[in-house]
C-alpha cells in the first residue's frame, strides 16, 4: 500500500515538473520562435531614434533655424515677385469688381481729359501727349497699385483675428469648416471675402490646402504663405493645429508690431525727406511771386528749360536714393 503511494506520488511530482519544464521552455522560447522579441528591439531601437532626434531639435542651434526659415521666406518672397502680374490679377488683388475691359476704357478716357486740361491750360499740343501718357498710364496704375496695397494691408492687420477665431473654436470642439464659415461670415473685409471664396472652393469639390494656396495667390502677402503653409502641412502629417495657428497668430501679432516700430523710427527721416524734397518748389514758387520777371527766365528761355530739366532729373534721383534709404523689409 505504502509502495503504491510512493509511486502515485513519485508519477505525481514528475507530471509536475514536466508542466513546469514546459512552462518556462514555452516563456522563453516562444518569444524568439514568434518575432516578439525582434519587434520589442524593433520599438525599442524606433523609440530611441525618436528621442535623440526630439533631443537634438532641442540643443539645435536657434540661429541656425531662424536662419533656415528666414531663407525660405525669402524663397518664398523672390518666387512670388518673379511671377509676372497682369492686369486681372492687379484688379482682383485690389478687390475691384472692374474688369479688364473697363479698366482699359477708364485709362483712355482719363488720359483724353487730362490731355484736353494740359492743352486748354498751355496752349501746346505737345503738353497734350503728356498729359495722355500720365492720364492715360501713370494714374490708373498709380491708383490700382494703392487700392492693391491697402487691400493687403487690411488683410493682414484682419488675419490674426481670424486666426484667434480658428483657435478658439478648434479648442472649443467645432471643426475647422465650421470655423471657417464663422469668419466668412462675421470677420471684417477683406479677410471675410477671402475665407468665404475657401469655403465656396470647397464646397465646388477643392481640397482644404487647394483653396487655401489660391487665397495665397489672391493676397501676395507673407501673412497668407503662412497660413497656407500651416494648414496644407497639417493636411498632409496631421499635429495640433490649434497650437501651429496660435503661434502663428503671435508671429503675425509680433510682425505687425515691429512694422508699427520701424514706421515710427523712421518718421523723421520720412519727414525730413518731404522737407528736403518740398523746399525747392517752395522756394520757387516766393520768388515767382516776389519778382515774376526774375524766375520768367527759367521758363521762356532755352538754358533755364535745360537748367530746369536737369535739376528735375537730379531731384528725383536723390528723391529715389532718400526712398530707398527710409524703406525696410520685414
Amino acid at each position: 500500500m505504502i509502495s503504491q503511494l510512493l509511486a502515485q506520488n513519485s508519477i505525481l511530482v514528475v507530471a509536475l515538473a514536466m508542466v513546469a519544464a514546459g512552462g518556462v521552455f514555452y516563456a522563453v522560447a516562444y518569444p524568439l520562435l514568434s518575432g516578439e522579441a525582434k519587434m520589442e528591439k524593433r520599438k525599442a531601437a524606433i523609440s530611441e531614434r525618436k528621442r535623440v532626434g526630439r533631443t537634438a531639435d532641442r540643443n539645435a542651434d536657434p540661429n541656425a533655424r531662424r536662419k533656415q526659415i528666414a531663407d525660405s521666406l525669402k524663397e518664398l518672397d523672390a518666387k512670388q515677385k518673379s511671377k509676372r502680374l497682369t492686369i486681372e490679377t492687379k484688379l482682383q488683388q485690389a478687390g475691384a469688381t472692374t474688369t479688364k475691359n473697363q479698366f482699359l476704357i477708364y485709362s483712355v478716357l482719363s488720359g483724353l481729359a487730362l490731355a484736353i486740361v494740359f492743352v486748354v491750360l498751355s496752349g501746346n499740343p505737345l503738353y497734350g501727349l503728356g498729359g495722355v501718357l500720365i492720364g492715360g498710364f501713370g494714374l490708373p496704375a498709380w491708383g490700382l497699385n494703392f487700392m492693391r496695397k491697402r487691400r493687403i494691408n487690411k488683410f493682414t492687420t484682419e488675419l490674426p483675428n481670424a486666426m484667434d477665431v480658428i483657435v478658439r473654436g478648434i479648442k472649443a470642439g467645432l471643426p475647422l469648416g465650421d470655423c471657417l464659415r464663422i469668419i466668412a461670415s462675421e470677420a471684417a473685409d477683406p479677410v471675410r471675402t477671402e475665407f468665404r471664396m475657401i469655403v465656396e472652393a470647397q464646397s465646388l469639390g477643392l481640397s482644404l490646402g487647394e483653396a487655401v494656396e489660391r487665397m495665397a495667390e489672391r493676397v501676395p502677402a507673407a501673412e497668407a504663405n503662412f497660413f497656407s503653409i500651416v494648414v496644407n502641412i497639417q493636411s498632409k502629417s496631421g499635429g495640433n493645429l490649434s497650437e501651429a495657428l496660435g503661434n502663428l497668430s503671435r508671429v503675425l501679432r509680433e510682425r505687425k508690431k515691429m512694422r508699427g516700430k520701424v514706421t515710427a523710427m523712421s518718421m523723421e527721416a520720412k519727414a525730413s525727406a518731404a522737407i528736403i524734397g518740398a523746399l525747392p518748389f517752395i522756394v520757387g514758387l516766393l520768388v515767382y511771386l516776389s519778382t515774376p520777371a526774375y524766375m520768367e527766365l527759367l521758363f521762356t528761355s532755352t538754358t533755364g528749360k535745360i537748367v530746369m530739366a536737369v535739376s528735375l532729373f537730379w531731384m528725383f534721383i536723390g528723391l529715389m536714393a532718400m526712398r530707398k534709404m527710409i524703406q525696410f523689409d520685414i
